[in-house]
């Protein structure tokens, strides 16, 4: 990592008076880090501005960076229904992403496959997210998967020791891991692609339920 690599960050994008709005606005011309140059547009969060879940996920996908809004693929298809089966009214949540831009390898067929960020990619866009946060002000905050869990929660968390346990933090009133919907749609087998569907849905059910229960420290 060199020092110039270090540096990249979204902050100067980011005015501390701005609205949600005026947010996203300013995200379509963020070039704090490097992924602006492939993707085709920036993928802002949406939803409530004053929202009581938030539901944060790693990055858009090849469908979500054409057209512009997260979690409209795939896997944002398995989520409505998730969300559905679990009680939580999808027009009353925000929807967001660690990383605001498209990371992508390879093209198979007419489809763009995705690259996990590296960790300077996620740090630099980490201001955006702290601003989508502090705008919406959520009682509930659900990471989805393990980009999304260390953005906020730092690089030692691991979704799979703490999935679905409230985490203590300064973010919002409860902040919960889970795994991202594009690890179920990945599962080939369809037994256990559905137990993991019925666990996914529990974990939404309890993440935002009314009452927080206790809350562990950061890992």
């Amino acid at each position: 990592m060199t020092g110039k690599d270090a540096e990249k960050t979204a902050a100067p994008f980011i005015r501390p008076d701005a609205s949600l709005d005026e947010l996203r606005e300013a995200a379509g011309h963020c070039t704090g880090c490097d992924l602006y140059k492939n993707a085709t547009q920036t993928v802002f969060g949406e939803g409530p501005d004053d929202a009581p879940v938030m539901l944060v996920g790693e990055q858009p996908g090849d469908a979500e960076d054409r057209a512009g809004q997260p979690f409209v693929g795939p896997a944002g298809r398995l989520l409505d229904k998730a969300l559905a089966e679990a009680g939580i009214d999808r027009s009353r949540v925000y929807v967001t992403n660690a990383v605001k831009h498209f990371k992508w390898s390879v093209v198979r067929g007419h489809k763009r496959l995705h690259q996990t960020p590296k960790i300077i990619e996620v740090r630099a866009c980490a201001p955006w997210l702290r601003a989508e946060i502090e705008r919406v002000r959520p009682r509930v905050v659900i990471l989805l998967g393990a980009t999304a869990a260390k953005s906020v929660l730092g690089p030692g968390f691991r979704v799979t020791l703490h999935r679905g346990e409230p985490v203590r933090s300064d973010l919002a009133e409860r902040v919960v891991a889970t795994v991202h919907p594009s690890s179920l749609l990945r599962m080939p087998d369809p037994d256990a692609r559905a137990r993991a569907f019925d666990e996914f849905v529990d974990d939404l059910r309890k993440a935002a339920g009314e009452s927080p229960p206790p809350a562990r420290g950061p890992a």
